[in-house]
């Protein structure tokens, strides 16, 4: 099954699809979300990054991801992501859920995955506000991020 049939297989049978120029502020607001895990494959290999989501800066022609220290980084051409999708899935039995960044021809760029704590469970904060990004996106909001869910609860 591609990548593109799994985020259309949703339980309401309506798919959710932010439109790519809402990158940013997603991308934005995930770096207030704690523990993430990030995954790029590329030429039949698999980056995976586990840790927050560093902060960025438009410069360039690029967000530029900045880490505070070490950590992931980046140069992202968001000018290429089309959409981002919702994707809810079970992956080795467990519950899984990422916004999935597609380019103009559906293909997958990255995705960016809810983290999971020591015991392998996902953070109920992030799905509660992952669930509310899918949801102003079914209500097609074309306005900003709600500002409970760019920084979630401590």
């Amino acid at each position: 099954m591609t990548e593109l049939a799994v985020t259309e297989l949703a339980p309401t049978g309506k798919v959710a699809v932010l439109p790519g120029d809402r990158a940013q502020g997603l991308l934005e607001a995930l770096t207030e979300w704690g523990e993430l895990m990030t995954i790029v494959q590329h030429g039949g290999s698999v980056f995976e990054f586990k840790g927050p989501f560093p902060k960025g800066q438009l410069g360039h022609g690029y967000f530029n991801l900045v880490p505070e220290g070490a950590g992931f980084q980046g140069h992202l051409a968001l000018n290429l992501v089309s959409e981002i999708r919702f994707q809810e899935s079970l992956r080795g039995g467990r519950e899984s859920y990422a916004f999935v960044f597609c380019d103009a021809a559906g293909e997958v760029i990255f995705k960016v995955f809810l983290g999971r704590d020591e015991y392998g469970s996902l953070f109920s904060d992030q799905i509660t506000a992952f669930q509310q990004v899918k949801e102003d996106a079914l209500a097609n909001e074309a306005q900003p991020l709600n500002a409970n869910i760019a920084g979630l609860a401590s």
